[in-house]
């Protein structure tokens, strides 16, 4: 009987030597795709547990449903933002998503908690929602330790997170206060706004009056500083007098 040879309708040409295919670890990385290839879902879905699709420029992850064996998913360098789907992988123990667009930290704890019960490494380096200096310079390790604390609250089974292992003194505060831990940015005023001549930012945070000094006025001032002195490392003002104000 002639052997008929199987035909796969695929949308997305690859040529060969771009997979990579060893041991249940399937690589398909630098080739600057959008989206996951249909050929490689049907091709290796079933039979794969370590997928590498970092530097390409994936928006979607739709079809990482066809890989329910996966235990390890590497998405570095991609254009990967907080709309973002995950699909519910039982066994998936590590997913790395450094350098994407991706800015909403609680969006993102939320989507884990309901399809990703096995994850135990998490690294989100070079995003927004990783408050440390590759993703802005302004931040500080006060604002990073905080941004773990929040993480480790909602995700108590990570070891390790973002390429640091999770220290028990951590998991402690984490639970006594992690809740709480929430950074949070002042929002940049809309170009639009006609009072962002003298108020560059903003925020309905912020415990200060809407009526903010304008820049003009210069008492107890010195310059225009562009960070905000918030007192978190002060004794207090307790040595400073009226006539000093």
């Amino acid at each position: 009987m002639e052997e008929v040879p199987v035909v796969i309708d695929i949308d997305f040409q690859m040529l060969p030597s771009s997979v990579t295919f060893v041991d249940s670890q399937l690589c398909y990385s630098g080739q600057k795709c959008q989206k996951i290839p249909e050929a490689l879902v049907k091709l290796y879905g079933n039979k794969t547990q370590s997928l590498d699709l970092s530097y390409n420029e994936l928006v979607s992850l739709r079809g990482l449903e066809g890989f329910p064996l996966l235990k390890e998913l590497i998405l570095d360098n991609n254009d990967l933002s907080d709309s973002l789907v995950l699909p519910y992988l039982p066994h998936l123990n590590l997913l790395s998503l450094n350098k994407n667009k991706i800015y909403d930290i609680e969006s993102l704890i939320t989507k884990i908690q309901h399809n990703l019960p096995s994850l135990s490494y998490l690294s989100l380096l070079g995003n927004k929602a990783c408050p440390n200096e590759l993703a802005d310079m302004e931040n500080d390790e006060e604002d990073y330790q905080r941004y773990r604390y929040f993480v480790l609250h909602h995700l108590p089974n990570l070891k390790f997170l973002d390429s640091t292992k999770v220290r028990e003194i951590e998991r402690t505060e984490a639970r006594r206060r992690g809740k709480y831990m929430k950074v949070m940015r002042p929002s940049t005023a809309s170009s639009n706004d006609t009072s962002s001549e003298n108020i560059s930012w903003e925020s309905s945070f912020s415990p200060l009056p809407r009526t903010i000094r304008s820049l003009d006025d210069h008492r107890g001032a010195i310059g225009k500083c562009k960070k905000l002195y918030n007192g978190k490392h002060s004794e207090g003002n307790r040595f400073i007098s009226n006539n000093d104000l």
